[in-house]
């Protein structure tokens, strides 16, 4: 018989308090569950859920009381989870956004959502997304959420008029508002650190290849990756603990490095730490209120016994124009399997006897133009045009090198500092629509988040602050923080210790 918990409401409760909670049985994981799928109906308005099930959610909590009452608990048992729809469940649709997969119902799971449920983490639902994770604002998604009829962009719940960030928004949104404890993301130019800015949440992508991309509906094979999403650095050194391993026989590009506890050196002294400060970070665009918030963190930290090191990193510019050759190109490549014949969306009304295309080839043509939104429409055909011959070599390869030189430029800043801190973005969350009609707009939004992802190092945002100016006032601001490859203990450390200095991550939307 379960102890109830009395002065706090769960939803308020961190994952490391909701998960002693669970094992000490002061609240069972069924009720636990019922309690936050009730949260995300009473705020369906936010757009957040695109799919539930609460019978499998139910199922999974009986199942975890059951293993806590054996002794057999695992660290997450009965945690309350939700998950970005990137990744294929079997008990939950997988869309990723898209007509093209809308009600398609993988026959596995993804490899981190199995990695989550076997250390007994309990899933609530899936999460809107942009479609195929391309944008910056979660505007692009063709899903009606939960209890909508209709379209509609997930909602920031700090301003309900204002975007969430982008293409994990859903996940930040979820976080921020109490509808679930925690949520997965993926980051492929900034996907989890830019919606948890926005949201005053804690996100973070670690090196490429820590986490399984085996189940992820690929976007850009060589710069998608997994991460947690959370209120603060310790809730997801607990997440990113469980969620990251090698898996060679279903993900190529894992790497092989040992399943690591990153919340053993959580609460390690950064006395003397080296914190590199890139002026290309702080220059023309950055608003008065994100350098202001960002400037107070970083005194912050030489509070604590940092030191702040100024660094260069030269290349920063070149990241927007990078990416967006590399990453269309290989979008165009991966998308190519959704061709109505598998799997997915298929037009009905094709067959048109006065065209001159095959009859099959019609009907691909028209299942791709009614699957795809605009925005992976214009991916695909920016990254067919610089496959092709005769611009593989003036823009894909080209790109590829100058990537390397970013690469190159983070090593060269590594040896003068130990983490590399600056603006996630360089203003807090815009007005929905205000960019729709300018995609350039929404891309220079990524200009901070690129470079590391290019680069392929572990990256996370957390919350330093509030804007102060009429227009945006009360909307969170974000700090990243980059670390060299493989030391995302470090990242977690560092921001462990500014949260508790600090109160930013703990703070709430009204409402909620």
């Amino acid at each position: 018989m379960t102890t109830p918990l009395s002065h706090t409401a769960l939803h308020d409760l961190s994952v490391q308090e909701l998960t002693q909670a669970l094992q000490t049985k002061q609240v069972s994981a069924v009720e636990a569950a019922q309690h936050f799928l009730q949260r995300g109906q009473a705020h369906a308005a936010l757009g957040a859920y695109v799919d539930t099930n609460t019978d499998a959610t139910l199922a999974q909590a009986r199942a975890a009381d059951a293993r806590i009452a054996a002794g057999t608990a695992g660290a997450l048992e009965g945690l309350p989870i939700a998950h970005k729809d990137i990744f294929v469940t079997r008990d939950f649709a997988t869309t990723a956004g898209s007509r093209m997969l809308k009600g398609y119902r993988s026959p596995f799971d993804a490899t981190v959502v199995d990695k989550l449920a076997k250390v007994g983490a309990v899933t609530l639902g899936k999460l809107n997304c942009d479609e195929f994770a391309m944008g910056s604002s979660n505007e692009n998604s063709a899903i009606a959420p939960m209890g909508s009829d209709s379209v509609q962009p997930v909602r920031n719940p700090w301003n309900t008029e204002r975007i969430p960030g982008g293409s994990s928004g859903g996940s930040a949104a979820v976080v921020a508002a109490r509808l679930a404890p925690a949520a997965t993301g993926t980051d492929t130019g900034g996907s989890i650190r830019q919606p948890a800015a926005f949201c005053g949440v804690t996100g973070i992508k670690p090196t490429y290849g820590r986490a399984s991309r085996y189940g992820m509906v690929a976007f850009a094979s060589s710069l998608d990756q997994a991460g947690p999403m959370a209120r603060s650095a310790e809730d997801c050194a607990l997440l990113l603990s469980a969620m990251c391993g090698p898996d060679p026989d279903r993900d190529s590009t894992s790497l092989d490095v040992p399943t690591e506890n990153f919340a053993l050196k959580l609460n390690d002294s950064i006395e003397g730490l080296r914190i590199g400060v890139p002026k290309e970070f702080f220059g023309e665009g950055l608003s008065a209120d994100v350098r202001a918030s960002v400037d107070a963190a970083l005194k912050q930290y030489e509070q604590l016994g940092a030191k702040l090191v100024p660094i260069t990193l030269p290349r920063t510019e070149l990241s927007i124009p990078v990416y967006y050759i590399i990453a269309p190109a290989e979008a165009s490549s991966n998308l190519s399997r959704f061709d109505g014949v598998k799997f997915g969306h298929r037009a009905k009304d094709f067959a048109d006897h006065d065209s001159k295309f095959p009859l099959l080839d019609q009907m691909y043509r028209r299942t791709r133009a009614e699957g795809f939104g605009d925005e992976v429409k214009r991916r695909i055909m920016i990254g067919t045009y610089v496959l092709s011959h005769g611009y593989y070599d003036a823009y894909y390869l080209q790109a590829q090198k100058i990537r390397r030189m970013i690469a190159d430029d983070f090593q060269n800043a590594f040896k003068d500092c130990d983490v590399i801190a600056g603006p996630v973005a360089p203003t807090v969350a815009w007005k929905i629509g205000e960019k729709s009609d300018d995609p350039v707009a929404n891309y220079l939004a990524d200009i901070f988040t690129l470079s590391g992802s290019l680069a392929g190092l572990p990256g996370m945002s957390i919350p330093v602050g509030f804007a102060k100016a009429d227009a945006d006032k009360g909307m969170p601001i974000g700090m990243q923080l980059l670390g060299n490859y493989c030391q995302e203990a470090r990242l977690l450390n560092a921001a462990h210790r500014f949260q508790q200095a600090t109160d930013y991550h703990l703070a709430k939307p009204a409402g909620f």
